[in-house]
């Protein structure tokens, strides 16, 4: 239809006033259609999002279950294998005799000594034998083999000066690392005899 058939059903004004209304209601609809793809926008966003976040999620519980079955296998492994001791002896060691198992001697075994009661002067002394690599020779705590080195465990420390029976000096928090060293050494060797008091003098 020309302008000039509309112009003559309706006037100009008319006119004016049908496309202005036409030209707002089309405003409004671009601005509606802007909107609803602008939320559909988002809510796709998010359903990728969460979709991503469900997945590294879901991987993550998995790994950690795995990771704890791992654990737990492995516990039941240790305990499963527990270190297999003899019945406590009581054979009596001089200090000049427990100086012969330092491990310089291949064929023989090798000894520590370690806090007993103090106050009586008696030490328990263990079979380290199975540690060679550790308590032997060039091992790391060679400097305990064959004497009783109570004061350098608590003290954590390796110098001979300090690998000496008389803890007397340490520290209450000493201590408590000197007693944590008899429990490792009770549940892992066996305990082969005492240093009697006769050797007192000597250990110290």
């Amino acid at each position: 239809m020309l302008l000039t058939d509309v112009g003559s059903i309706i006037s100009f004004d008319q006119l004016v006033e049908v496309l202005g209304a036409n030209k707002l209601w089309l405003c409004f609809l671009s601005l509606n259609v802007t909107i609803h793809l602008l939320v559909l926008s988002v809510l796709t966003l998010w359903a990728l999002t969460s979709r991503s976040s469900s997945t590294t999620s879901s991987a993550t519980l998995g790994r950690s279950a795995s990771t704890q079955k791992q654990v737990i296998g492995n516990s039941k492994k240790m305990t499963q294998d527990p270190v297999r001791l003899d019945p406590p002896k009581d054979t009596p060691f001089t200090a000049n005799e427990l100086s012969q198992f330092d491990g310089s001697d291949v064929s023989k075994p090798i000894y520590v000594a370690i806090k007993g009661c103090f106050s009586f002067f008696v030490w328990i002394v263990f079979d380290v034998s199975g540690k060679r690599e550790v308590y032997g020779p060039g091992g790391s705590y060679h400097v305990f083999a064959g004497k009783d080195g109570s004061k350098g465990l608590g003290k954590s420390s390796l110098k001979a000066e300090d690998a000496v029976a008389d803890y007397s000096s340490l520290t209450e928090e000493e201590l408590k690392v000197l007693d944590d060293w008899v429990v490792f050494f009770k549940k892992r060797y066996n305990i082969i005899g005492k240093v009697t008091p006769t050797s007192t003098v000597s250990l110290i």
